[in-house]
């Protein structure tokens, strides 16, 4: 099994910041695709950032230049720095991994809430 934490989110006000992280465990395969996404009230759950285990990063283009993902594939880890927070941003933020086999695989994490207050 995969097990994905995610840890924190919290409340800040329009302007500041906040760092995600999330440790995932279990049978991963080495070679996946980590990812950032969030599902604000009413929204469907959109892709924030993602980052593959060579370190390539993907970014959605209403984060750019305020978020920046990370990865220490040694403790299968990953970081979201945000920076520049605005209310828009807030949501329930979910860490994600996939790889394809044959099949793809897919795992969530139990989600965090970040608020933003403006």
């Amino acid at each position: 099994q995969v097990q994905l934490v995610e840890s924190g989110g919290g409340l800040v006000q329009a302007g500041g910041s906040l760092r995600l992280s999330c440790a995932a465990s279990g049978s991963i395969f080495s070679i996946n695709t980590m990812g950032w996404y969030r599902q604000a009230p009413g929204k469907q759950r959109e892709l924030v950032a993602s980052i593959t285990s060579g370190g390539s990063t993907n970014y959605a283009d209403s984060v750019k230049g305020r978020f920046t993902m990370s990865r220490d594939n040694a403790k299968n880890t990953v970081d979201l720095q945000m920076s520049s927070l605005k209310p828009e941003d807030t949501a329930v933020y979910y860490c994600n991994v996939q790889w394809t086999i044959r099949a793809t695989f897919t795992y969530w994490g139990q989600g965090t809430q970040v608020t933003v207050s403006s």
